[in-house]
């Protein structure tokens, strides 16, 4: 095990304080990052005690049994007009950066009147674009992790600690 299940909700409880105490408006748009977000945008906004609306947005770059990052798909069909409101992005890592980078992007495009990043994990030593979290869980080696809704190949999302994937994916550890 890497990250343990009381370190996890510790961070979670350090995010949420830290949206918070930087959130100065009356309403928050948390915008999931599915899959991988689901299990932390559910624990964090429990944290959240303000007036919020949950979005959530597709994105994939990895497929099948793969550790390494593809072409990137994000999916956003369903999202409520961003304009004027405060979004905090959600995820669940922050790896190379090129997700979260789009997605900012895209809201971006939407003249939201802030845009936030939270991720539960990152792993700058792989950042390949110039993004930052605006507030971090906690930071990571270069590992491929699984559990608390990573997965590999959509396995091992259930998983309550962090685990680095073995050699092979067979295993985790």
């Amino acid at each position: 095990m890497l990250v343990d299940r009381e370190t996890i909700a510790a961070a979670v409880r350090r995010v949420a304080e830290g949206v918070l105490d930087d959130l100065h408006a009356p309403e928050l748009t948390v915008m999931a990052v599915l899959n991988g977000a689901l299990i932390f945008t559910a624990d964090l906004v429990r944290h959240l005690d303000v007036p919020l609306r949950i979005e959530t947005v597709r994105a994939k770059s990895y497929r099948g049994a793969g550790t390494a990052a593809g072409a990137l798909t994000l999916r956003m069909d369903d999202v409520t007009r961003l304009a004027g409101r405060h979004v905090l992005l959600v995820d669940d890592i922050l790896d190379t950066g090129r997700t979260m980078q789009r997605l900012r992007a895209e809201v971006a495009a939407q003249e939201p009147a802030s845009v936030r990043i939270a991720v539960l994990l990152d792993k700058p030593s792989r950042r390949a674009v110039d993004i930052e979290a605006d507030y971090v869980g906690i930071e990571l080696p270069d590992v491929f992790v699984v559990g608390y809704g990573l997965d590999f190949d959509e396995r091992w999302r259930n998983l309550p600690d962090v685990h680095a994937l073995e050699t092979g994916a067979a295993s985790i550890g």
